[in-house]
């Protein structure tokens, strides 16, 4: 029943912003760094937003996860309606990160691992968050990155008996996807918007610290999320390498260039991710439960495999 409700959610409020974003002023007009020529309605992960309180509100999660959440997508909102600067927004999510961190690590504040853990964790949390805005920059991206990734995050938590409540708030944030992404391709007619975007990468980046109990089961979990990873992490070495800022908006991700440089639907490439994402998870790990060595050999084969492939293309493309 709670995968209906959040299904219902996604889609409703990407209904809803796809009829009424002009009357709150949540219109993406296009520039020169866009990846679209039409204004549209932005800020559609409204409705991930209410799939989120209520699947937490069902299932009675803790306030030191839902709270966060909610108070920094909620904040992303006014992002997406006045813009809000660097500073304000990484204190945000520095402070989310503390405040989910505090409540999930308080068992272990006696131990040493606390004192590793906590600021581990939290440039994580702060990263994947950022990282996943970031790839949100063409249509459907975003919304089959979460449902392929919260899928395979609930499937690895029934597999190694991980909390059942947040097993199934892993597949209801999948069916939230699933429910805005109509809006989304292969015609865009909402925009998920930083309120979605930031959300989706905040709490998958939670339910990894929270599955991660060894290095090895972070190494998998962080695996199903590994082509944001990648290209966000190549994109941002070759613009230190060219000497450009990191906080001005550009169109030299890998997706971005396939997309709007060789000229791939972008609903072809967003699956293409996708597709490559499931297949680099289910790979590492099963690989990396046969062998550690092993695993890791296969996860340098996928990042040589991205790097020669971001190489070729951008090359093409006179990048």
């Amino acid at each position: 029943m709670i995968y209906v409700i959040t299904a219902l959610l996604g889609y409703t409020g990407a209904w809803w912003i796809n009829h009424y974003a002009h009357l709150l002023g949540l219109i993406d007009k296009p520039n020169k760094r866009s990846s679209h020529d039409q204004p549209t309605p932005r800020g559609g992960g409204v409705g991930l937003l209410l799939a989120f309180t209520a699947a937490t509100l069902w299932l009675d999660l803790p306030n030191y996860l839902s709270l966060p959440a909610i108070i920094l997508s909620i904040l992303s909102l006014f992002d997406d309606r006045i813009g809000l600067s660097p500073k304000i927004r990484l204190t945000a999510q520095l402070m989310a990160a503390g405040l989910f961190l505090s409540g999930m690590l308080i068992p272990l504040q006696t131990k040493t691992s606390f004192f590793f853990a906590f600021p581990f964790f939290a440039v994580y949390i702060v990263g994947t968050t950022n990282f996943y805005n970031f790839m949100d920059g063409i249509d459907g991206i975003a919304g089959i990155t979460g449902i392929v990734g919260f899928l395979l995050l609930g499937t690895y938590g029934i597999a190694t008996g991980q909390d059942n409540k947040l097993v199934i708030l892993a597949f209801g944030m999948a069916s939230a996807c699933a429910g805005f992404l109509p809006f989304n391709i292969p015609k865009p007619r909402v925009f998920m918007g930083d309120v979605g975007s930031i959300l989706l990468g905040f709490i998958f980046a939670c339910l990894v610290a929270a599955f991660a109990g060894t290095v090895v089961e972070f190494i998998i979990l962080a695996s199903f999320l590994l082509p944001f990873y990648l290209d966000v992490l190549t994109t941002t070495v070759e613009r230190l390498r060219k000497k450009q800022s990191l906080i001005k908006p550009h169109r030299s991700h890998l997706y971005q260039v396939l997309a709007n440089g060789v000229g791939i639907a972008h609903w072809k490439v967003a699956l293409g991710y996708g597709i490559f994402q499931l297949l680099m998870g289910l790979t590492v790990w099963a690989a990396v439960r046969l062998d550690i060595l092993l695993g890791i050999l296969v996860l340098g084969l996928f990042v040589g495999s991205f790097m020669l492939v971001n190489n070729r293309v951008k090359k093409h493309c006179g990048q």
